[in-house]
């Protein structure tokens, strides 16, 4: 299948770097974002937003993006920084550290989304539904999302019990009966409703 709708760009005249998210939902673990800037003709078959491709898309996607990016850079906060910050900022704090890691300068960044804190020095453009809509957007998804899934991964090798290889820490109802069960562990969100508002042992601000 063709996700041939991707546009290169928003202003031709510009050096544009695209900026998304991963890990917004969980309630474990840290919020990823990436900063990409592609090649004004790139174009790959595969290529949309993360939330509609398979994991085996992405581990193709992966590497030539990071291969064919003029620049890219992954920024990340931790739970305990969502905690501290809430999610919405600790999502933008995320996208500002990735467009901090680019060894080539923007001009224009382009926010998945509706709403962004601006980075000094740089205009940006909001765009709701971005990544299914623009190529540099599209590949910060990607690179967001695996290199997310990757430390997760990782993450339930240390804490199996909460089935993080399958579910990457969002709430799905096989992590919610895990906490139940189990309790949180460190890497959990302690700001987020780890458990479902219908439970006799949910609460509001564990």
């Amino acid at each position: 299948m063709k996700h041939n709708l991707l546009k290169n760009y928003f202003d031709k005249s510009k050096v544009e770097a695209g900026c998304d998210e991963a890990g917004r939902g969980c309630l474990a673990g840290p919020v990823y974002a990436a900063a990409v800037i592609m090649p004004p003709d790139f174009f790959h078959p595969l290529l949309t937003d993360s939330k509609l491709t398979t994991k085996a898309q992405r581990k193709v996607l992966r590497p030539i993006i990071e291969k064919e990016a003029i620049s890219w850079g992954v920024g990340r906060l931790t739970h305990k920084e969502i905690d501290k910050y809430n999610i919405l900022n600790a999502s933008f704090k995320a996208m500002h550290r990735a467009v901090k890691k680019l060894n080539v300068q923007p001009e224009l960044l382009l926010i998945d989304g509706n709403r962004f804190n601006p980075y000094k020095g740089i205009n940006h453009q909001c765009i709701v539904k971005g990544d299914a809509k623009f190529t540099s957007i599209a590949a910060a998804s990607i690179l967001a999302k695996t290199h997310r899934d990757d430390y997760m991964e990782k993450q339930a090798k240390k804490f199996p019990q909460y089935g993080w290889s399958k579910n990457k820490g969002y709430p799905t109802l096989e992590h919610r009966e895990a906490i139940q069960q189990h309790g949180p562990c460190d890497l959990h969100r302690k700001t987020f409703n780890l458990y479902p508002k219908d439970d006799k042992n949910f609460h509001p601000n564990i």
